[in-house]
C-alpha cells in the first residue's frame, strides 16, 4: 500500500462566483479534439464537476478522491482504481451499472454518454415494450473528476478559475507545512521564555 494520500481539489465558497468556467474547462479537458472551436461544438458539455448554486452558497461539487473510495470498493468490474494519487474510472471497463453512483457520499459521479468523433457510441440493450428484443442506446460510463491526471498543467478547472476558488490539495505537503508551522511556533515560544 502506498504511504502517500490522494490529492483532491478544494473549493472556497467565499471566492466562487458561479461563472461555471470550471465546468466548461473540465468538459474540454475530457473531450477528444477541439470541441470548442467556433462552430465545431459537436458534443454536449459534460463536465465531471458541477457548480451548485443556492441562496446560501455557490460551490463546485466534485470527487474528493477518498482514501477508502466507496465507489472503487463496490465496482463489480474493478473499473475504478487509484492512479497517480487520484481515484479514476477506466471508461473501457465501466459497464454503467450505477453502483458507484449509489456508493459515493458526495454525489460526485454521474453516468455520461461515451462520444467518439462527436457522435455518441451506441450499444445494443434490451427493449422495453417493443416487438424486437434489442434496441440501440448510447453507451454510458461513470463520469467523475480524475484530477486531469493525463494533463501536464494539472486540473483544468483550477487553471481557469478567475477567482482562484479552486486549488489542488496535496495532503502530505499540507501536513509538512503544518508540522513546520507548529515547530516554528514552539521555537518562538521557547525563545520568548528564556
Amino acid at each position: 500500500m502506498s504511504s502517500s494520500l490522494n490529492h483532491f481539489i478544494a473549493a472556497d465558497p467565499e471566492k466562487c462566483i458561479g461563472c461555471r468556467l470550471c465546468e466548461v474547462a473540465c468538459s474540454q479537458a475530457h473531450s477528444s479534439g477541439s470541441a470548442f472551436t467556433a462552430g465545431a461544438l459537436n458534443a454536449p458539455i459534460m463536465p465531471r464537476l458541477y457548480v451548485v448554486q443556492t441562496p446560501e452558497i455557490t460551490i463546485p461539487v466534485q470527487c474528493r478522491h477518498c482514501e477508502d473510495a466507496p465507489c472503487a470498493n463496490c465496482c463489480p468490474v474493478s473499473a475504478i482504481t487509484r492512479k497517480n494519487g487520484a481515484i479514476v474510472v477506466e471508461t473501457k471497463l465501466c459497464v454503467g451499472c450505477k453502483t458507484c453512483m449509489l456508493a459515493c457520499p458526495f454525489g460526485a459521479i454521474e453516468l455520461l454518454p461515451v462520444y467518439k468523433n462527436g457522435v455518441p457510441v451506441m450499444q445494443a440493450v434490451l427493449c422495453e415494450e417493443k416487438e424486437t428484443s434489442m434496441e440501440e442506446m448510447p453507451m454510458l460510463f461513470a463520469g467523475k473528476c480524475d484530477l486531469c491526471t493525463d494533463r501536464k498543467k494539472g486540473p483544468a478547472c483550477v487553471e481557469v478559475c478567475p477567482e482562484k476558488a479552486l486549488s489542488v490539495v496535496d495532503p502530505a505537503r499540507m501536513k509538512r507545512e503544518r508540522n513546520i508551522k507548529a515547530a516554528m511556533s514552539f521555537l518562538n515560544n521557547s525563545q520568548n521564555l528564556s
